[in-house]
């Protein structure tokens, strides 16, 4: 009995414990009211679990006794309700945890509460405690209960004063469960401890000491870099010392290491930009633009069922533009053989000749008329181009063009209509516009002043005359007429002798102030275009019943620029060539013009206000008139007049910083490139002939830019023999087309040679550096190609016999002639071709002749006492030579291997043979296996693979 009694009150003491510790949460949370009910059956089955030894006995009636009487307990306010928890289970000297949380008063748990029975003695051992201590344990923590009381009604206060917040009811069961989770929450944290000790049981068993192991693997260092180590104390000299040194050390090595990752990451990013930079190049070279109007998607493009790609062997170039690359060969040879250089302007005008269309041979006309100008010899065209002298150089033959261009009109009008012209047999201009007013004014205008002469209006007599640039005759209708025309003849004489047809300021005042008081709404046209002429005024009035066409009104307007800065003119009365260009260029623009419909007019426009650059541009714009923007650019280009822009990577055309208003630059480089871009693959030779107009010329990293375009071009075409030539089997030279072009054909053929080079061409480049006799070149670049092929099979059409076929052809030339490289890298060719003769031998299955054939090499010793020789001869070997060293092991190995089973299936089938010259023979193929391996242990070098385990094996083999 007392042995039960102990092990139950060992179980209350735990319950009491742990539902104190469960009720005291419950009521910090201030959970609310609960279920007299639950709480009962709570009550009841917590303590039949806990008292389930004391079953059919004296206490557990006693127990069961308390349950009923709180049945009719009323609840309580939470704050009321643990003051009477603690008073009855202090009265019913039981375990009363459970009973904390309960809503009852104090006077029904007293009334409610039996005697204890007196089979539960005071004295009863409880886990070495008396009930009585075990209730002044209880009566202890009564103070800890009042000041859980206080915090209760304290935090009941802080809840009830939160309206907005619900309140939640939970009840003793619920609880208990949430405190069981914790409870488990708890006991899954020394989970971990009880598992390594089953693993520790586990393993331990088998014979792994765990404690041991995990401390090593704790000991193990994660580190990825080098740290410096932690310094010691100042009174250990020699230790001190020792840290200081592998500081240093590991200083030393992160500086290198980190001045490797920069030095890396600079050579890339180096590398990156120069890619970028010719990607960028050939990105801009395929855009066919100049800036935002860049492609014309308005113009008509003509239906095409050819691809623009040309078929292999077949020419890419159209008849115009073999016409004229034929002109610039013509060209390009007077001035490669020394010839008094030719015009080009003219050669290219002859193309347009022989391809019978008017536009192209007005373009050409107007091209020669413009450049045929007093060339000024300046170092810088911008100078040159904006001069002042130039400029008017450039208005007299805009409009002397434009005046000849019309007297041809009338003359080809007055011809077509001889009948109503009524020429006569009289010559003259001025008998050719009276037969041509004829035609266009049958009947005299209304509004027509200052009387008629032979029955046409003077003011249109005038106008056409000078319209078609006869002054004379002009001046031949002013004196009929001078009776009419007041001051207008003293005035006319003095523009007539002007030689820039300019009258004198006080003159020009007093014409101005006529046309402003008198003329300025006269209903005659004529008249009113003739004063603005002479006098350059009002430049507001487009006078559109006179200059009905473009060429009118471009002549009309480039009879009224100004050059002089007097400033004596009003903003009216003057224009200057820049508001004239920018007017055409920017105000009016192409779709004024219709230039996709009427290309040549645009291009003349621009032309003829001397905007040579934006006129090429436009022109280039168009397919199937690009070949003659080029070559007027090439015409421009020679005679010194074109403006280029900075950078080749500019666009087209550009506008660059410092410049004039209305100053544009082409860019030559790109617009050249862009038109050989086409036929450069088809027609290599074409395409040189016009690099070779970028002699003079150098990209931004200032490379010449004939060479880098030729090199491009070989490595584009592969035409390596037509253009740079090829090597006789002498050893000699065979001319290439390049060499007309360049007196110094080696630095061509290098820079060629160095693109192939660093685009990975390595056999390519290999002959280019011997054309150009860079012995050591071809050698570093043929070992390094040599290197990787020789240990391999030879086969018919593999890379090693080609390979082989060149490297013995390039040995046999330098044998021949005596030309040598660099010492180390002409021995590593030669050694290289005779460890290709010995893989040879190894692999055709002639052992003895490989074995001689290594023997002679001395590259692995074959005696223990040449070890340490050949490992120290190792050091000066190129790393194409030791790259193959595993495999010259390997196979030494395998003739000593099969040269050893040789001699053992000789001596099995010779019995009669010495004894003793077979053991000799035995020894030494042994010896030298020994030597092989002493060899691969002692090299400064990792070789790859399982190279030194399949060299044992086969020495273990031989023993």
């Amino acid at each position: 009995m007392n042995h039960r009694v102990q092990a139950g009150a060992g179980g209350l003491l735990h319950s009491v414990c742990v539902q104190h510790e469960l009720y005291k949460n419950a009521a910090r949370q201030s959970l609310g009211t609960f279920n007299i009910n639950s709480f009962t059956s709570c009550v009841k089955r917590d303590f039949k679990g806990t008292f389930g030894l004391f079953k059919d006995t004296p206490e557990e009636k006693w127990i069961l006794a308390i349950a009923p009487s709180l049945e009719l307990a009323t609840v309580v306010p939470p704050a009321s309700a643990l003051i009477a928890s603690v008073q009855a289970a202090r009265r019913a000297a039981v375990p009363a945890a459970p009973l904390v949380a309960a809503s009852v008063p104090p006077a029904a748990c007293v009334r409610a509460t039996p005697a204890a029975p007196a089979a539960v003695n005071e004295e009863v051992n409880v886990m070495g405690f008396t009930f009585r201590e075990v209730e002044q344990v209880l009566h202890m923590d009564t103070e800890g209960f009042g000041e859980l009381l206080q915090q209760a009604e304290q935090l009941a206060a802080e809840t009830e004063a939160v309206s907005e917040l619900p309140h939640v009811e939970r009840n003793l069961q619920e609880i208990q469960q949430a405190g069981e989770r914790l409870r488990s929450r708890t006991l899954t944290r020394t989970s971990q401890d009880t598992a390594d000790v089953k693993a520790s049981i586990l393993l331990g068993s088998r014979g792994l000491d765990i404690f041991h192991i995990s401390q090593r693997l704790e000991s193990l260092s994660a580190a990825t870099t080098f740290e410096p180590l932690e310094p010691v104390k100042d009174t250990d000299i020699q230790g001190f010392l020792k840290n200081e040194r592998d500081n240093a050390l590991l200083s030393a090595i992160e500086e290198s290491r980190r001045r490797t990752f920069l030095l890396a990451e600079e050579y890339h990013r180096d590398s990156m930009l120069v890619q970028w930079e010719q990607v960028k190049q050939r990105v801009l070279h395929t855009l066919l633009g100049a800036g935002e109007d860049a492609l014309d998607f308005s113009q008509e493009v003509e239906p095409s069922f050819v691809s623009e790609v040309g078929i292999p062997g077949r020419s890419a170039l159209d008849s115009v533009e073999v016409a004229y690359s034929r002109q610039i060969y013509i060209f390009n040879e007077k001035i490669v053989n020394g010839h008094l250089q030719p015009n080009l302007g003219d050669l290219c005008a002859s193309v347009a000749e022989s391809l019978d269309d008017k536009n192209v041979s007005d373009m050409w006309l107007m091209v020669k008329q413009m450049t045929d100008v007093l060339l000024v010899p300046a170092k810088d065209t911008l100078k040159s181009r904006v001069s002042v002298d130039m400029q008017m150089a450039f208005v007299r033959q805009a409009l002397q063009f434009l005046e000849n261009s019309y007297k041809n009109y009338t003359m080809v009008t007055v011809f077509g209509n001889l009948h109503q012209a009524q020429l006569g047999g009289v010559p003259g201009t001025y008998q050719l516009v009276c037969s041509f007013l004829n035609i266009k004014l049958p009947t005299p205008l209304p509004g027509m002043q200052d009387g008629e002469v032979e029955g046409h209006p003077v003011w249109a007599l005038i106008y056409f005359c000078l319209r078609c640039g006869d002054l004379s005759a002009a001046m031949q209708v002013v004196n009929r007429a001078q009776h009419q025309l007041g001051d207008f003849k003293i005035w006319f004489q003095e523009y007539m002798n002007s030689p820039d047809r300019r009258l004198s300021p006080a003159t020009e005042n007093k014409l101005r102030l006529h046309y402003r008081r008198v003329l300025r709404n006269s209903a005659d046209p004529y008249k009113r275009a003739v004063y603005c002429l002479i006098g350059k005024c009002d430049i507001g009035d487009n006078h559109g019943e006179v200059a009905d066409k473009t060429e009118d009104y471009l002549w009309l307007k480039l009879n009224q620029v100004c050059f002089d800065e007097d400033g004596s003119s009003s903003p009216q009365d003057r224009m200057t060539l820049a508001q004239l260009q920018k007017q055409l260029l920017e105000d009016y623009g192409e779709s004024h013009f219709s230039a996709s419909h009427q290309p040549f007019l645009y291009f003349q426009v621009l032309f003829l206000t001397a905007q040579f650059e934006a006129a090429i541009a436009f022109l280039f714009r168009v397919e199937r008139l690009r070949s003659h923007a080029v070559h007027v650019a090439l015409v421009l280009y020679e005679l010194k007049l074109l403006l280029k822009s900075s950078g080749q990577s500019a666009q087209l055309l550009s506008q660059e910083a410092g410049d004039p208003p209305m100053v544009r630059r082409l860019n030559f480089i790109r617009l050249l490139m862009l038109y050989t871009r086409k036929f450069e693959s088809t027609d290599p030779r074409e395409a040189l002939q016009y690099f070779y107009f970028l002699r003079n010329e150098k990209d931004s990293q200032g490379e010449n830019m004939f060479m880098r375009c030729v090199s491009e071009l070989v490595i584009e075409s592969r035409e390596f023999d037509m253009l740079l030539g090829r090597l006789e089997k002498d050893g000699s030279r065979k001319p290439g087309v390049i060499d007309k072009f360049a007196g110094d054909t080696r630095a061509i053929i290098t820079k060629v040679a160095s693109e192939a080079e660093n685009k990975g061409l390595f056999e390519e480049a290999v002959k280019l550096y011997e054309l150009a006799k860079n012995a050591d070149k071809v050698l570093e670049l043929i070992n390094k190609l040599l290197s990787p092929v020789i240990a391999q099979v030879s086969e018919p059409q593999s890379n090693k016999e080609r390979l082989k076929n060149m490297a013995v052809a390039i040995a046999e030339r330098y044998r021949t002639n005596g030309i040598a490289g660099e010492k180390s890298v002409d021995s590593t060719f030669y050694l290289l071709l005779d460890l290709m003769t010995f893989f040879d031998e190894y692999h055709a299955g002639h052992i003895d002749r490989a074995y001689d054939v290594i023997e002679r090499l001395k590259l692995v010793p074959l005696s223990q006492d040449s070890v340490e020789e050949r490992v120290a001869a190792f050091r000066n070997f190129s790393d194409e030579i030791r790259h193959n060293l595993s495999e010259v092991l390997l196979a030494t190995m395998n003739i000593l291997f099969t040269q050893y089973k040789r001699l053992k299936g000789a001596a099995a089938g010779t019995p009669g043979r010495p004894q003793r010259t077979l053991e000799d023979r035995d020894m030494l193929l042994r010896s030298q296996a020994r030597a092989l391996i002493t060899f691969a242990g002692m090299i400064p070098y990792r070789m790859a693979g399982d190279t030194n385990a399949r060299l044992v094996q086969m020495e273990v083999l031989m023993n």
